[in-house]
C-alpha cells in the first residue's frame, strides 16, 4: 500500500471513530432533552406519556393553591390556554401570580403537569426567553413596552 493510501485509510478511520462517538453522545443526550411547550401547544398536541418537557408561560392570577406541606398547585397560561401544574418542593422566592415561569417535568394521564423543577423570573424586566418568543409569535407581546399585552390590548395585535 502506498503512503497516500495509508494516509487516506487513517483519515477514514478517524472520521469513523468521531462519527460513532458523536452518534453515541447524541443518543445519550436525547433522553435528557426537554422540549419547550406553551400551554396551547400542550392542549393542541398532547405530548407522549412520560416525555420530559418544559412548560412556559405566566402563572395565572388566582390559581395558586398551597396544600399542606410543600405541594403547590397552580395554572400556567399563555393567555389562550392554561394547564394545571402540581409541584412538590420549595418554590423560588420570586414565584408569584402574574409572573413568567418555566416548569420542567411530565404530563400526567389526567392532563395535570407534574413539575419537578420550577424556574421563576429574577427581576421585574426578565421573562424566560422561550415564553417571550412564544408570546411574540402569537402576537401577544407589546413590543413598545417589552411586556405581555394587557387584556384590553390582546385583540389589537392578533
Amino acid at each position: 500500500m502506498t503512503r497516500k493510501g495509508k494516509r487516506l485509510l487513517s483519515i477514514g478511520g478517524m472520521v469513523s471513530v468521531v462519527a460513532v462517538a458523536a452518534a453515541l453522545v447524541l443518543t445519550a443526550m436525547s433522553d435528557s432533552v426537554a422540549y419547550f411547550n406553551s400551554p396551547t401547544d400542550i392542549v393542541e398536541k398532547t405530548p407522549a406519556p412520560g416525555q420530559r418537557i418544559r412548560l412556559g408561560g405566566m402563572v395565572e392570577t388566582g390559581s395558586v393553591v398551597r396544600d399542606q406541606g410543600e405541594t403547590v398547585t397552580f395554572r400556567v397560561t399563555d393567555t389562550i390556554q392554561s394547564v394545571p401544574v402540581t409541584y412538590t418542593g420549595i418554590l423560588p422566592d420570586l414565584f408569584r401570580e402574574g409572573q413568567g415561569v418555566v416548569a420542567e417535568g411530565t404530563l400526567g394521564p389526567d392532563h395535570l403537569f407534574l413539575a419537578d423543577t420550577v424556574l421563576a423570573k429574577h427581576d421585574e424586566n426578565y421573562m424566560p426567553k422561550e415564553v417571550v418568543d412564544d408570546l411574540k409569535a402569537r402576537g401577544l407581546w407589546d413590543h413598545d413596552n417589552s411586556r405581555p399585552k394587557a387584556a384590553d390590548e390582546k385583540g389589537a395585535g392578533v
